[in-house]
């Protein structure tokens, strides 16, 4: 997929994305460490976000340690998933 750490959260988005701008928030809030790649400033990762969706351009994706992803998560339901994998109590 990409050079990026297994054991991290990498989430995919643009600047102009209103549910990018509030996962961000939702990550920074709970104080999770993540890579943020743009796609505005990485327009080649645009093809890791099709492949990971099955041929849609829909974003945030957020990537989990475990392999999983999300893809334009609901609040609660990001916040589910970080304490499922013990990211968050």
């Amino acid at each position: 997929m990409s050079d990026v750490s297994k054991s991290e959260i990498v989430m995919y988005g643009a600047e102009w994305c209103g549910d990018c701008r509030r996962s961000k928030r939702v990550l920074g809030d709970l104080g999770v460490t993540y890579t943020y790649i743009n796609l505005e400033e990485t327009p080649e990762a645009a093809d890791v976000v099709v492949e990971i969706n099955g041929g849609a351009q829909s974003i945030p994706v957020i990537v989990f340690p475990d392999g999983s992803h999300m893809t334009e998560p609901g609040d609660l339901d990001l916040i589910a998933k970080l304490h499922e994998l013990g990211i968050t109590s």
